[in-house]
């Protein structure tokens, strides 16, 4: 069942690819092992980035479960197709349940996906990584595989009022790197420092290897600063980072709330004899 509906959602997203002439260029597949447990982690530029990191997965054959917010789990039908293609819910309050589901997907020997980030950066710059994607492959002492993505932030939200910046024939390059591979004894925490460094060293390579400039004065906004763009800071991208974080979080409290009055309204109704 959870191969059927991936393959039938990779067929979607495909043809969603052709239908807007998106120009894909996957470099370096080759780093993720054709079997086995392993954990991809990558940058975080737009919503539709785990579609293009999941084409990783796809060039060697498997299929990548990802780490995603609780969110994404709430709307009816993709929620079901979520949990059909058995990725792993995260719940920022609870996050070790998340990771100890990760870390038996990675026993089982899947590919498992990770945003380090653990939100979309509005600077297009590398924000703090979380350690979870080095603690399990660290204990599960399998390959940690680097990723960049780099021009679906013109495809997905920009930040900019909601506005999208699809245009046909936009490219995408998404760059793989080697694996990590951390000792038993590792520090996860100095693990994901090598992890961000190679993840950011692919970015750059990314960057350079992009077909496409700004147009004009008007289109640089999918530039970082540290390239001449006009996307905020550094600094400006992590408070609107945070801002988003914390309503992201309000709003999955009052959800959780609203699901509690009804769990104990249903409680409180007689039973029909």
């Amino acid at each position: 069942m959870a191969e059927r509906t991936y393959r039938f959602v990779i067929r979607l997203a495909r043809a969603g690819f052709a239908a807007f002439g998106l120009r894909i260029d996957v470099r370096g597949a080759e780093h993720l092992p054709r079997s086995g447990g392993a954990v991809l982690a990558s940058n975080h530029v737009s919503s539709p980035d785990f579609l293009f990191v999941g084409l990783v997965g796809r060039e060697r054959g498997r299929y990548v479960r990802f780490l995603s917010k609780h969110g994404v789990f709430l709307p009816p039908v993709v929620g079901d197709a979520m949990r059909a293609m058995r990725h792993i819910e995260v719940d920022r309050a609870h996050g070790e349940v998340a990771l100890r589901h990760a870390v038996a997907a990675v026993r089982a020997g899947e590919v498992v996906g990770v945003f380090p980030e653990a939100t979309i950066s509005h600077s297009w710059e590398l924000r703090p990584f979380r350690p979870g994607a080095a603690a399990v492959a660290t204990w599960c002492q399998v390959p940690l595989v680097p990723v960049a993505v780099w021009g679906s932030q013109r495809i997905g939200r920009s930040g900019r009022g909601g506005r999208f910046g699809l245009r046909r024939g936009t490219p995408v390059t998404i760059v793989v790197g080697e694996p990590l591979r951390p000792a038993p004894d590792a520090d996860p925490y100095a693990v994901t420092e090598q992890l961000r460094a190679g993840v950011a060293a692919l970015l750059g390579q990314a960057m350079d290897a992009y077909p496409e400039q700004p147009r004009d004065d008007a289109d640089r906004w999918w530039l970082p600063r540290s390239r001449g763009g006009t996307a905020p800071t550094v600094e400006e991208g992590l408070r609107i980072d945070e801002e988003g974080m914390q309503k992201a979080d309000l709003a999955a409290e009052r959800r959780a709330q609203r699901s509690r009055r009804r769990s104990r309204a249903t409680a409180r109704q007689p039973r029909r004899r």
